[in-house]
């Protein structure tokens, strides 16, 4: 192999590839990258068994070839290496690269691409296509919901549906619950159902960033794989096997009290008493309360009012703030753990968002006003009021 690229271009394909490199593994090549030659480009591979992402770079292929490096090793030194054209010559025995650029050169010792494991392809199976941006809202909403705790496996992936031109992504960790229904680009032969990773839908939606064209799915007929195509990248991941709970059982039907905020006005209030919360038992008290001349019922729709969020640390201090909002029902009591009432509200549109309640030990629901695309369930902490 004996080829030439922009030392940008490389460093940013390396970048790319290495968050599938695998960091602790019995299988020490996973730790490595496949560098080869494909239509007159350069073609970067890694995979941790679970994931594989592979890019392509532009570069001038004088020989082709192919071989697999330590990728640490290979992404720090070109890194380091001033904005020219680097030089890559494979030498054949021992197996290894050598690299220069401008003044600095570097040999590094590689393995056969042979040993390094097969990159899984989807060559065909049941497609779909989602908008860039409308994927990454979905993913922000949902993905931190997931359980990080592999005692149940499938709370660590994100079950997603598709059904003519919709498509649900929904994640639940036994504490709270989140679902984001969005349309598709275009129908779907057939309905799916399937559990990915989360941490592939994390990865895919740093590498979808700003791009424009459509991400494209390719799930396998036997629904074990999913490949995604991105604006020059392929992500390749194993899906999840098992039964998703039945979310929408957990998702309350009916409200004692519904609560209209102002989403930024809550969030900076929020914000403030987890400052207290953190010192403290992680707890933000929301305590809502109608206007105390509020002539309206129930019957003739939301009245004035204010929320009370509050939060204390036994030794520290505490603190209280008071943010206006609409009610419908009479007075409510609820408190969430502070990282996952932040969490719901830093993913949010900006806008109006509502907080449905029925009692102290039921869940809280929120929700956008002005959109029925997403849904947040949040089981309560239980405290002394």
């Amino acid at each position: 192999m004996k080829v030439s690229c922009l030392q940008e271009n490389l460093n940013k394909g390396l970048s790319i590839v290495g968050r599938a490199v695998a960091s602790r593994t019995t299988l020490p090549i996973t730790q490595n990258v496949l560098i080869s030659t494909d239509r007159s480009m350069l073609k970067l591979s890694a995979t941790n068994l679970e994931i594989a992402i592979t890019t392509w770079i532009g570069a001038m292929v004088d020989e082709e070839g192919s071989v697999t490096v330590p990728a640490r090793l290979l992404t720090e030194f070109v890194a380091s290496l001033p904005p020219e054209r680097v030089d890559i010559i494979m030498t054949p025995r021992p197996r290894s690269l050598e690299l220069s650029c401008a003044r600095s050169q570097a040999h590094i010792n590689g393995t056969e691409a042979e040993e390094f494991p097969p990159i899984p392809t989807v060559e065909e199976g049941l497609g779909a296509k989602i908008a860039a941006q409308t994927f990454r809202t979905a993913v922000n909403q949902v993905v931190f919901a997931a359980a990080t705790e592999e005692s149940r496996p499938v709370l660590t992936g994100v079950k997603l549906e598709m059904e003519g031109d919709r498509f649900t992504m929904a994640a639940a960790d036994g504490f709270r619950l989140a679902v984001h229904h969005g349309q598709l680009v275009e129908p779907v032969a057939e309905p799916v159902s399937i559990i990915l990773p989360a941490r592939t839908l994390t990865e895919l939606n740093r590498l979808v960033g700003d791009q424009e064209e459509p991400v494209e799915m390719t799930m396998t007929p036997n629904r074990g794989q999913v490949l995604f195509r991105l604006d020059g990248v392929e992500v390749v991941s194993q899906l999840i096997q098992g039964t998703f709970p039945n979310y929408s059982q957990l998702i309350p039907t009916s409200f004692q009290t519904r609560t209209v905020f102002d989403l930024q006005e809550l969030l900076r209030a929020t914000r403030t008493s987890a400052i207290f919360a953190r010192d403290g038992s992680g707890i933000i008290k929301l305590q809502m309360t109608p206007a105390s001349d509020d002539t309206e019922s129930e019957s003739t729709g939301p009245g004035p009012g204010k929320v009370t969020i509050s939060a204390r640390a036994e030794e520290m201090g505490d603190n209280q703030d008071e943010v206006d909002t609409l009610i419908e029902g009479g007075e409510s009591k609820i408190a969430f753990n502070s990282k996952y009432l932040l969490d719901v509200l830093s993913v949010m549109e900006r806008g109006q968002v509502a907080l449905e309640t029925t009692n102290p030990s039921s869940p809280g629901v929120f929700k956008p006003v002005d959109s029925e695309g997403y849904i947040h369930v949040v089981m309560p902490m239980f405290v002394q009021w």
